[in-house]
C-alpha cells in the first residue's frame, strides 16, 4: 500500500458537515442525475447525510426525483402520499410499515426514511403538479405485486379488455408457484418459453396504448412500470438458476431502464436523485466486478447520460453498528461492524484521519486515489467474523466515484 494514498488523503478531503454540504453542491454544479450511495443497507448516517443532501437539491437546484433501491409498488404508495394522492390520512411510519412489508423490511421501513417522507409531503403542498418530489422504487423484486397491480387496474377499467386478457395470461404462467418467485426459478429448467412471451407482449400492449391511459395521479407511469418490472423480473428469476453475472446484470439493466422512464416521463428538463447501494452505482468498470463481466447502474448511467451530467457519492464507515440478517429472510438485528482492514480503502481513511470527512474527485485529482483497493460493501446479510473474506471489492476510487462521504464510526438504523 502506498504512503502516498494517505498522503493525498490528507491534502483533499475537509470534515463533514453544512459547509462541505455547500461546496458538494457547487462541484454538482448542473448534472441533472446525483447518485447517492451507501455502503450497507442499516446504517443512520448514509441515510441522514443523503436525506440532508437531498432536500438542498431540491429545494435550491430544482431536482424533482428520488428513486431508490425499492420495488416500484411499495415506493408508489410513498409516492401518492407525498405528492397528496392518497387522501386515507396514514402517518408516514404507518405508510412504511405497510408498504414495504417483504424482507428486508428494515431497508425502507425505518424512522430515518419516515422523516424524509413527511418532509417530502410537507415540501409539495402547494406546488403545482410538475413541481412536487415523488418517490419511486426501480427494482424488480415486486414480480406479484406488480402483476395485481396490472389486474387491479384493468378490471377497474373496463374499457382496457385485451390489455386485461392479456395480464391474465401472464399472471397464469406463475400462479402454479405459490407466489414464491424462487419456485418459479427452479421450474425454468423444464420450463417452455410461454412466460417470456406472455410478459413481453404484455409491456408491449401498454406502452402501445400509452395514450389512452390517464395520466391523473400518474396511472399511466405506473401501469407502464409494473409491466417492465414483470418481464424483467421473469428473466431475472429464470437467470439466477444459470448464473450470477447474468442475473446481477438483468437486475442493474432494470434499474437502467426504470430511470429512463422516469425520466422521460417527466420530461427533458427533469432532475433525478438515486439512492442505490455503492455496488450499484460506483461505477462498475473500475471495480473488479468487470472481471466477472458484471456492470451496473453507475456505469450505465456514465455510458448513457456522460459524466457532465451525472455525480456519483460513494459513501463508507471505518466501524460501528448496522442492522442486517444473519440469513436471507433471517430476523433483523443489531450487528457491530469491527474495524475495517487497514489497507483497505476505509483502513486508509481512517489512517489518514479519523474523522468524517468528504473527498471529491477531479480530473487533477483523480489518479492520486486510483490504486487498486479493497472498498467494503456490507449486504442484508452480513456475518462480522467472516468479513475479511468476502465484503471487500477491489477498486480504483478515484474514477469510480466523484466524491467520497466518510463517516469514521457508524449507527444503525431504527427499523420501525
Amino acid at each position: 500500500m502506498s504512503k502516498r494514498l494517505v498522503s493525498a488523503i490528507q491534502e483533499y478531503a475537509f470534515p463533514l458537515n453544512d459547509q462541505a454540504l455547500e461546496i458538494v453542491l457547487n462541484t454538482i454544479g448542473d448534472a441533472r442525475m446525483v447518485l447517492l450511495g451507501e455502503a450497507t443497507h442499516g446504517t443512520s448516517e448514509f441515510y441522514k447525510v443523503r436525506m440532508a443532501l437531498s432536500k438542498r437539491l431540491i429545494q435550491e437546484k430544482g431536482f424533482t426525483i428520488i428513486a431508490v433501491e425499492g420495488d416500484w409498488p411499495s415506493a408508489q404508495a410513498v409516492n401518492r402520499y407525498v405528492k397528496g394522492f392518497d387522501k386515507e390520512g396514514k402517518s408516514a411510519q404507518q405508510l412504511l410499515k405497510q408498504s414495504f412489508n417483504r424482507w428486508p423490511t428494515w431497508m425502507w421501513a425505518n424512522e430515518e426514511v419516515a422523516v424524509l417522507v413527511e418532509w417530502l409531503k410537507r415540501e409539495n403542498e402547494g406546488k403545482a403538479a410538475a413541481n412536487k418530489t415523488g418517490f419511486y422504487g426501480i427494482d424488480m423484486y415486486s414480480l406479484y405485486e406488480s402483476i395485481d397491480e396490472l389486474l387491479r387496474f384493468l378490471r377497474e377499467n373496463p374499457q382496457f379488455q385485451a390489455d386485461l386478457e392479456l395480464a391474465k395470461k401472464a399472471f397464469s404462467c406463475f400462479e402454479p408457484y405459490n407466489r414464491m418467485p424462487e419456485h418459479y426459478a427452479l421450474s425454468t429448467a423444464h420450463f417452455t418459453d410461454e412466460c417470456i412471451s406472455e410478459v413481453s407482449s404484455l409491456l408491449t400492449t401498454i406502452r402501445s396504448h400509452e395514450d389512452l391511459y390517464s395520466n391523473e395521479q400518474e396511472k399511466d407511469l405506473n401501469m407502464t412500470m409494473n409491466a417492465l418490472v414483470a418481464k424483467n423480473a421473469e428473466s431475472y428469476y429464470r437467470a439466477m438458476m444459470q448464473d450470477d453475472a447474468i442475473s446481477w446484470n438483468i437486475r442493474d439493466m432494470h434499474m437502467m431502464e426504470a430511470i429512463d422512464e422516469i425520466l422521460n416521463y417527466h420530461g427533458d428538463d427533469a432532475k433525478i436523485i438515486i439512492w442505490e447501494h455503492n455496488t450499484h452505482l460506483g461505477d462498475a468498470s473500475e471495480t473488479s466486478m468487470a472481471d466477472h463481466k458484471m456492470i451496473n447502474v453507475g456505469q450505465l448511467i456514465r455510458e448513457k447520460y456522460g459524466r457532465k451530467d451525472t455525480f456519483a457519492i460513494g459513501f463508507g464507515t471505518y466501524e460501528g453498528c448496522v442492522i442486517a440478517g444473519e440469513g436471507w429472510g433471517e430476523p433483523h438485528q443489531k450487528m457491530n461492524v469491527p474495524p475495517a482492514k487497514f489497507n483497505s480503502w476505509e483502513g486508509q481513511m481512517h489512517a489518514a484521519n479519523p474523522k468524517d470527512q468528504v473527498i471529491l474527485f477531479t480530473e487533477e485529482n483523480r489518479h492520486l486515489f486510483n490504486e487498486w483497493i479493497g472498498h467494503r460493501a456490507i449486504g442484508v446479510v452480513y456475518n462480522p467474523e467472516f468479513e475479511a473474506y468476502g465484503n471487500y471489492v477491489s477498486s480504483r476510487v478515484g474514477s469510480r466515484y466523484d466524491g467520497f462521504m466518510f463517516m469514521d464510526r457508524t449507527n444503525a438504523l431504527e427499523p420501525l
